[in-house]
């Protein structure tokens, strides 16, 4: 799909490594940077409705690898054994990488959506749940799976999964959404949507001795979080930032009360090589829940697609009864250790560490200028920390680059309306992960349907802003007293990013 636009990337690749000229004013850097990925910008000045899709500049090698991972993103995979593309499954949440990450950037909540009427999930969505019951004994490790499932529930399945719902996996996931209205200090309202969720027909449903149908699922322990797909643009430049450095971020306490906290997660190659302490800092996922782009990569092949790989070798519901009786059932099925080859999962690790960040627009417009003040002085800048530096990389242009992703890498109490009440190793059920806000502008540039925060609620920016709170709170509050013209100059500010 982005041969074309990789050539074009090609010819333009020296202007978008030019330095940018850092202001006399260190504290608004960010005000006149234009480059925020450093070398790692794409020139595509105009954003594009490819804005995310362009690679780093890489050498010749580099090069093909990255276009062979871009041909695999696009793959749909098939639970065809007799077909090229088969790993699929058998349950899933999507059938090909690119259907959760429309154009390498955010995904989609269904359309048509209302307050009356429930759409299910299905294979056209970038959104998924997680599940876990709640460990008492256990209170920063990883989720502990429900028992019969997993630790995320596939709502889609191979035919021969269920014989009672073809197509269905674990069971259905239907969403709608629940309206409120929000004013404004000075008079001015919006509408607010939450999205709600509801399981039906799970697979081991059953009717109890008082004629009610009963799930595992359905327990009062079992905790349930939407996730919507993120963007794919900048990771390897993230990944390159000093773990030090991060660190010495969460050690900064702001006198409104922001103090950001790492998570420190399962590292599956530390568990492989049976290291002592098999834990690594988090950087990718909404809770930070990944500590690299390989196994943030890797699980997602694993559990979104149910293709096996070298890092997840296992079905994601192996051992389960579900499993088991499909096995036994379906005589077509070949269980495989490594469905996807060792060169497709490379390609794919490195596909999502090379795409660059899209440069910024409009950064001499008086709005805009007056939004990146406006931005700093009520603090947003205490969690989407401006500047950041990388350090050594094996790609020379994610090495030692002075970039602006606008993100601490921590987490942070983000109140009770965000929360979702379920822990994932150090994060508890209130704490997500800063997100970067590079790239934020052209969002719905490059995909028009796509919407904001963890599960999808926020339309536009402005809704995301006002749904925070926690630590956001004083950020929030400041926000929202600003005059109209006021709160119209932020937004063009971060439309600008």
């Amino acid at each position: 799909m982005k041969k074309i636009v990789y050539l074009c990337f090609l010819s333009l690749s020296l202007i978008a490594c030019q330095k940018d000229t850092p202001s006399s004013d260190t504290t608004e850097d960010y005000l006149h940077i234009k480059h925020l990925g450093g070398q790692a910008t794409s020139n595509d000045l105009l954003g594009s409705s490819h804005a995310f899709s362009f690679p780093i500049p890489l050498n010749t090698e580099e090069s093909e690898l990255h276009l062979l991972g871009d041909a695999n993103f696009e793959r749909n995979f098939s639970d065809d054994p007799s077909r090229p593309e088969y790993g699929l499954g058998p349950v899933f949440n999507n059938t090909s990488c690119l259907g959760c990450h429309n154009r390498d950037g955010r995904g989609s909540l269904p359309v048509g959506l209302n307050t009356s009427s429930w759409v299910r999930l299905n294979q056209n969505d970038s959104l998924f749940l997680r599940i876990s019951i709640e460990d008492d004994q256990l209170n920063e490790g990883p989720p502990t799976a429900v028992p019969g499932y997993s630790s995320q529930l596939f709502h889609l399945g191979s035919y021969g999964v269920r014989k009672d719902f073809p197509g269905v996996g674990q069971a259905e996931v239907w969403i709608r959404y629940e309206e409120s209205q929000f004013q404004y200090p000075d008079g001015e309202q919006i509408t607010l949507v939450k999205p709600l969720f509801k399981i039906e027909n799970p697979y081991d449903a059953y009717i109890d001795s008082s004629e009610r149908i009963q799930s595992r699922l359905w327990q009062t322990d079992v905790k349930t979080s939407p996730r919507m797909s993120l963007p794919l643009f900048g990771l390897g430049l993230l990944e390159a930032v000093p773990e030090s450095d991060i660190l010495n971020l969460a050690k900064v306490k702001h006198p409104e009360g922001v103090s950001g906290r790492p998570n420190y997660v399962l590292d599956i190659n530390k568990v492989n090589t049976r290291d002592p302490f098999p834990y690594s800092l988090g950087r990718f996922g909404w809770k930070a829940n990944s500590p690299s782009i390989e196994q943030q990569s890797l699980g997602a092949l694993n559990g979104d697609l149910g293709v096996t790989n070298y890092l997840f070798p296992e079905e994601s519901i192996v051992n389960t009864k579900l499993y088991n009786d499909y096995v036994r059932g379906e005589e077509s099925f070949i269980s495989h250790k490594n469905e996807a080859s060792d060169e497709l999962a490379h390609s794919l690790v490195f596909y999502s560490s090379t795409l660059a960040v899209p440069p910024r627009r409009n950064i001499n417009d008086p709005q805009v200028v007056q939004g990146g003040r406006l931005f700093k002085s009520i603090r947003c800048t205490s969690c989407h920390v401006p500047q950041l530096t990388t350090g050594a990389s094996s790609v020379s242009s994610l090495s030692y680059q002075r970039i602006f992703p606008f993100t601490d890498m921590l987490l942070h109490d983000m109140g009770e309306g965000l929360a979702d009440h379920r822990q994932d190793f150090k994060a508890n059920g209130r704490e997500w992960k800063t997100r970067p806000l590079w790239g934020v502008g052209l969002t719905q540039v490059v995909n028009p349907r796509a919407s904001f925060l963890h599960d999808g609620r926020a339309r536009t920016l402005e809704e995301a802003i006002v749904w925070h709170g926690g630590e956001a709170q004083y950020s929030r509050d400041q926000f929202i007293h600003l005059s109209k013209n006021q709160r119209q100059q932020v937004l063009a500010f971060l439309k600008s990013l």
